[in-house]
């Protein structure tokens, strides 16, 4: 055979290969990292759909905790996984958004993936403490302005999105808060229920049983639009922040590479999972509102996130790492 007639040949079974392989994906479990530890939101997030998932594409989804390092343990190890369909990520604003507009030397950027779906998203809760005299968030930021300097704000780390919510309420607001960060959101919310500080943005499914309690007072929610899981709570631009609007979200990715036909093939399946009654029944009881929807969708949001963290963490004065 001659040369051209060989290398055609090896052509096509290479692409007859990559069809068969399409069409018969996918042949062995998946394996679906979650770069948080068990038991958090995330991994409950994660834990709400891939038995779904799994049951529809005809195999396991198997979730593999990889927490640690603000997610960049996880998307490091997914970044260089084989980009074959086996290997997915279940992408947080911090892993997409926040962490590269902080650091230029991460082991992975945001192109590295494959937008497959945006999956769910959740607001903060704004909470405040009782003792502060507010029951509105028009109230808060006028308490604020009389007050400057003297009330605090806390959250769970520098550079967390929480934090950055934070930061965006009080640019908006135009007041002079001081922030406190702690190692992580149990701690914060733990002194902001001893009155420590004066109030915090955080997920609203942990924010809840306190606000039910009268620990804290739930003022607003931080998303465009009031939540599926609580809608009796106004939003903060309801609240007078016109135009305010932030949460934490999720989206599932591929390594860079994986075949078109794959993504295209988890996109519809991801889509249909989500909106499933039972699925979204088991998210709303956590707070979380799904809202999947088309690869394109998934890549204008993630590059509007990282132009927006970025200005705002330039605005702000956060060191990035070069």
């Amino acid at each position: 055979m001659c040369g051209a007639k060989r290398w055609s040949a090896v052509l096509s079974a290479g692409l007859a290969s990559i069809a068969f392989a399409q069409q018969s994906y996918p042949v062995r479990p998946i394996r679906l990292i979650v770069p948080y530890p068990a038991a958090g939101p995330n991994d409950m997030l994660a834990r709400s759909f891939n038995d779904p998932l799994g049951k529809r594409l005809g195999q396991s989804v198997v979730i593999d905790n990889r927490g640690g390092a603000a997610t960049v343990i996880g998307a490091e190890i997914a970044s260089h996984a084989a980009p074959d369909g086996y290997t997915l990520l279940l992408a947080t604003v911090s892993t997409l958004a926040v962490a590269p507009a902080l650091s230029a030397k991460l082991p992975y950027r945001p192109e590295d993936f494959v937008p497959i779906s945006m999956l769910a998203a959740q607001p903060y809760a704004l909470a405040l403490h009782p003792s502060v005299p507010a029951t509105t968030v028009g109230q808060l930021v006028a308490h604020a302005k009389a007050n400057p300097g003297k009330l605090s704000f806390a959250s769970a780390g520098v550079g967390t999105s929480a934090h950055l919510a934070g930061e965006m309420f009080r640019q908006m607001a135009g007041i002079n808060v001081v922030h406190v960060p702690y190692k992580g959101g149990g701690p914060a919310l733990n002194d902001l229920l001893a009155g420590q500080v004066a109030y915090m943005f955080g997920g609203i499914s942990g924010m809840a049983p306190h606000g039910q309690s009268g620990k804290v007072r739930i003022l607003a929610v931080s998303s465009a639009k009031r939540s599926a899981s609580a809608p009796e709570i106004p939003t903060v631009a309801e609240g007078g922040l016109a135009g305010f609007s932030t949460n934490t979200w999720n989206s599932l990715v591929a390594p860079r590479g994986t075949p078109a036909a794959i993504v295209a093939r988890l996109n519809t399946e991801v889509n249909v999972v989500m909106n499933q009654p039972d699925v979204k029944e088991r998210l709303k009881k956590q707070g979380i509102d799904p809202e999947p929807g088309t690869q394109a969708q998934l890549l204008a949001h993630v590059k509007s996130e990282i132009a927006r963290f970025a200005t705002l963490i330039k605005s702000i004065g956060l060191q990035r790492v070069e």
